[in-house]
């Protein structure tokens, strides 16, 4: 007979009757993790990238363990600059805030200004979160220089 190994979150799942009468061989030893079934795999991969980004949001923003969240449902889940609602598939929305606050590579937490999609937090970097220039941009959309030329055919 051949030693099965079984996901150690079903084992874990089963009533306690069933397990004391299973002999189940082949189930690694500490320091791994041990075997997951793909589904029990990816629900402890989900979690793992939850609570790294809840982590990272404190460490880096001062954001508590529920900041991120709260900002999003102030947000409706959208973007503060653009209103896109993020796809299921997206990316984070990420965490904007005023650089010239802190001058160190994370935030103090007070200047948290709110959630972005990547693209609206990249054109804020291009701009250097000046106002003037994106106003400018704006002028510039609206009323192009080359739309008063009068080409002539």
């Amino acid at each position: 007979m051949t030693p099965v190994k079984a996901c150690k979150d079903c084992l874990a799942e089963l009533p306690e009757q069933i397990r004391a009468h299973l002999t189940i061989k082949g189930l690694r030893p500490a320091p791994h993790p041990g075997p997951r079934c793909y589904t029990h795999h990816l629900a402890w991969k989900k979690a793992s990238k939850q609570r790294a980004h809840r982590l990272r949001t404190e460490k880096n923003f001062g954001l508590g363990p529920t900041g991120y969240d709260a900002l999003l449902a102030i947000q409706g889940g959208r973007c503060g600059g653009c209103g896109v609602l993020p796809g299921p598939r997206a990316k984070r929305l990420a965490v904007d805030h005023d650089h010239t606050c802190c001058p160190g590579p994370t935030s103090c937490g007070k200047c948290v200004r709110g959630l972005l999609c990547h693209g609206c937090n990249d054109d804020l970097a291009r701009v250097r979160d000046d106002p003037a220039k994106l106003r400018g941009l704006a002028d510039y959309l609206e009323h192009w220089p080359s739309r008063d030329l009068r080409v002539m055919e």
